[in-house]
Order: C-alpha cells, then sequence, then structure tokens
C-alpha cells in the first residue's frame, strides 16, 4: 500500500512539473512599419534620441547610432521610413552607429519586443536575456520567410519583426548587435508583461510546499503501519 501511495505522489508532481514546460521566445514578422499588438508602447527616435518617453526603457552603448535618410557604404533607411532611426555598425568599422552593439534594459518585464528592421542581413543579431540568462539568440536569416540579403526596398528585407515570450516567459533585455555594416532598426515597441503569470520562482516553491507535504504524510502512514504491526 506504501509502495503504491508513494507512485501516485511521484505521479502527481510529475503532472504538476509536466503543466508548466520549459519557456522559450518565438519570433513572427508582420507588415508595415509599426506594431499591430496592443497594449505596447513604441520609441521612434523621432527626437533624435533613444529616450522612451514613457520611462521603462534605457538604451546603453549609444554613439552615433540615432540618424536619417541613407548614406553610400555606411546605412540605409528602411524601405518608406523617412523618419530618424537607429543604425549599429562592426566596433571599428569607421561609419556611424560603429558602436558594434547597443543595450535594450527594460526597468520591468515585458513579453513583447518588436521592431521595423530595414535592409535585413544574416549577420544581424538579436539576443533575448531574462537577468543574466540568455533566452535566445536570432540571427536575420532566422527571420520567418525572410530574404535577409541587405535590400533596401524588397518587403523580404524590410519589415516588422515581433519577439514573444511563450507560455509566460519575460524578459528584461535586448541586445542588437551586427557582424557587418549595418542592422538598421526603428519604432521599437515593447509589452509590459502579464503580472498575473506566475514566476518560476513561485511555482517551484508551490512544489516544494508539496513535496514536504508528501514526504510528511509519507512518514505519518509508514509510523502507523509500523505501530500496528
Amino acid at each position: 500500500m506504501l509502495q503504491k501511495l508513494s507512485l501516485a505522489l511521484l505521479g502527481t508532481t510529475a503532472v504538476v512539473l509536466s503543466a508548466n514546460p520549459a519557456s522559450a521566445v518565438s519570433m513572427t514578422k508582420s507588415g508595415g512599419m509599426f506594431s499591430s499588438y496592443s497594449d505596447t508602447k513604441t520609441i521612434t527616435f523621432d527626437d533624435g534620441t533613444a529616450n522612451d518617453p514613457n520611462g521603462f526603457v534605457t538604451y546603453s552603448n549609444i554613439t552615433t547610432n540615432i540618424v536619417q535618410g541613407s548614406k553610400s557604404g555606411q546605412y540605409a533607411s528602411p524601405y518608406g521610413d523617412d523618419t530618424k532611426f537607429l543604425t549599429i555598425a562592426p566596433s571599428g568599422s569607421n561609419v556611424a552607429g560603429n558602436s558594434g552593439f547597443v543595450n535594450i534594459n527594460f526597468k520591468e518585464a515585458i513579453d513583447y519586443f518588436g521592431f521595423y528592421a530595414g535592409s535585413l542581413d544574416n549577420y544581424n543579431f538579436i539576443d533575448i536575456y531574462n537577468g543574466d540568462q540568455l533566452l535566445k539568440s536570432f540571427s536575420g536569416s532566422d527571420v520567418p520567410t525572410a530574404v535577409a540579403d541587405g535590400s533596401w526596398t524588397s518587403t523580404q528585407a524590410n519589415m516588422f519583426i515581433n519577439l514573444v515570450g511563450d507560455a509566460g516567459e519575460k524578459f528584461d533585455r535586448v541586445v542588437m548587435r551586427s557582424n557587418g555594416i549595418a542592422f538598421e532598426t526603428d519604432n521599437h515597441t515593447y509589452r509590459l508583461a502579464n503580472r498575473s503569470v506566475p514566476e518560476s520562482n513561485m511555482i517551484l516553491g508551490v512544489l516544494a510546499v508539496g513535496a514536504c507535504g508528501m514526504t510528511s504524510l509519507f512518514k505519518r502512514l509508514q509510523h502507523k503501519v509500523t505501530v500496528k504491526g
């Protein structure tokens, strides 16, 4: 009887664990220069800075990254975009935006980040972090159905890219980097994470409490059987 009970309890724990599968971040693309997701906030760079008017985002490693228009051999305005945008080029390349990478830090956890990408290349990269943990890295070649060939006009290389946390996944930092000239983006958009979604630590805590309770119950039943025997 005790053996059957212990197996049943372990089975219950396994069911709870399987109900919380490993989370990930998915990438999709859409048309237009702005996000189609609701409840979002946008940073347009139109004032010539990388400042978030909503106060939730801080950009770092910004030098000469905010530009406008196109300049041969340096950067190209995303198709149809005549406003200021962010460009990233390799460090030491001696062109505008040659900071190599840009850190985007969020004051609160988010579950969605999107941006309008221009003349996408396979050497453009986006890294998604939760704290110091790297959740996912994408290159221009990973964008679904995109052709990351650097075209200035093709809709297959100029599109809005969406990064969405799956199964309650949250993240608080995005790194945009480029190994070539250049990585041009505009209209950075984010959505604060739903605070009602349980944190992974909270779920682990609940499991730990449940495991302790099951262990205690098992010991009591074992003691009763010993006494009766």
